[in-house]
């Protein structure tokens, strides 16, 4: 029976020989990932089904990422209960204030997740890993509780949308409209449990950071995950660095597709997803002169190095507008210092915007940079739900680094070519 490249990884974690869109199976999980919103949900239901030990203390990772360091109390009281629960069962891979990272980047950083992997975490976007040719989704906490007792999760294989990517990226098109374009080409649910499989020559012009900002917002059109194949550059990525052993699995010619959907990269512009659904997307072109309150760069989708890069280079020499606040959050540990020791940090502060510890902060209406009412921010993040950032009336546009970065230079959203 010809497969997928992501049904094969489940029929190797579910040892079988094959399986089917649609069936119905029990796999090994190599990872199951928490943080400290999901994880204490979680850590309460391993508790009630009179759990003593966890399946394997090296194939967990708990991040306390979302409201760290703590912004009040019950954030307190959370990763309180998070890291009782870690040094109780000796968690190899606990991640604290000082070395904790957004968990997305900081998982594949850590070499954590690798190509072949079968992946669950208790966070939607935990789909980022599939940039590495990983099996990865999101579940909610009673899974996760399941998986930390027995290392295994149920799932229903998914079908799956082959997205053929073409040419090259050109100007200041990146990742992020790569992905913006596709789910606004095929909308919020046009992949309902599905997975999005991306091939083509297109595909390996492609940065790693760009992959994983690719497969991070998979789920904003509804997939189970997103997938990359394993090239060369995925390769030297876990060189030195993926703690596993590779597996590396190809589709299946005669693989079943529900659709394939053609992407020329050379032909897309920077492109912006405006409130309040990420399917709701112009390009930059059709969107100038939107006055803006707040420019965010970060997130797991975009606190990369690649991305902190980008908007330096566009706030480099220049200044955040009057009235615009402008928060900048690398990802990672590893990210801030490299952001430090090539400058780029420095240029941040002198544009007058904030540079911020690594946190999720105002992605999912934390904490630093919390939006009042009529207030509109243009944002690297993944969601521009309503009230996601803030008060009920404000906005949140989406949009690359270097779109929110000569955003925050204007006061509007604004084309970076512009400057």
């Amino acid at each position: 029976m010809a497969m997928t490249m992501t049904q094969k990884i489940l029929a190797a974690h579910a040892g079988l020989p094959s399986v089917e869109a649609g069936q119905l199976i029990e796999c090994n999980l190599d990872l199951v990932l928490g943080n400290d919103i999901t994880s204490p949900v979680a850590i309460n239901e391993f508790e009630r089904a009179g759990a003593t030990s966890v399946f394997d203390r090296s194939k967990i990772a708990l991040v306390l990422d979302h409201f760290v360091p703590n912004k009040d109390i019950k954030a307190a009281q959370q990763c309180k209960q998070t890291r009782q629960f870690a040094n109780k069962y000796d968690i190899v891979n606990f991640f604290d204030v000082g070395e904790m990272g957004i968990e997305h980047a900081l998982l594949p950083e850590k070499g954590l997740v690798g190509p072949g992997d079968c992946v669950i975490g208790a966070d939607s976007h935990t789909c980022t890993y599939g940039a590495l040719g990983a099996f990865s989704t999101g579940v909610g906490s009673t899974d996760m509780a399941a998986g930390l007792m027995s290392g295994k999760a149920w799932f229903k294989v998914p079908s799956a949308i082959q997205v053929v990517l073409k040419n090259k990226l050109q100007g200041y098109a990146s990742g992020k409209d790569v992905i913006l374009h596709l789910i606004g080409k095929i909308g919020v649910d046009g992949a309902l449990y599905q997975s999005l499989e991306f091939i083509g020559e297109g595909c390996s012009s492609l940065s790693m950071d760009e992959r994983f900002t690719i497969a991070n917002m998979a789920i904003e059109a509804g997939a189970k995950n997103g997938i990359f194949p394993v090239d060369d550059k995925t390769l030297e990525y876990c060189r030195d660095r993926y703690q596993g052993s590779i597996s590396i699995y190809e589709a299946d010619p005669g693989a079943e597709y529900t659709r394939v959907v053609e992407i020329d990269l050379a032909t897309l512009r920077p492109t912006v997803s405006m409130p309040h659904l990420p399917e709701n997307t112009r390009t930059i072109d059709e969107v100038s002169d939107v006055k803006i309150d707040q420019s965010v760069i970060g997130s797991c989708t975009n606190g990369r190095i690649e991305d902190m890069r980008a908007a330096a280079a566009i706030l480099k020499g220049r200044k955040v507008a009057k009235g615009v606040r402008c928060i900048v959050i690398p990802a990672t540990q590893n990210v801030y210092l490299q952001c430090i020791r090539e400058g780029i940090a420095e240029i941040f502060i002198e544009a007058g915007a904030v540079f911020s510890t690594p946190t999720c902060g105002p992605c999912l209406g934390g904490y630093m940079g919390i939006l009042a009412e009529g207030e509109r921010s243009v944002s690297t993040t993944n969601r521009n739900f309503v009230g996601r950032m803030g008060h009920p009336d404000s906005e949140v546009v989406l949009a690359s680094p270097a779109v929110a970065a000569a955003s925050a230079v204007t006061g509007y959203l604004t084309d970076p070519e512009k400057l």
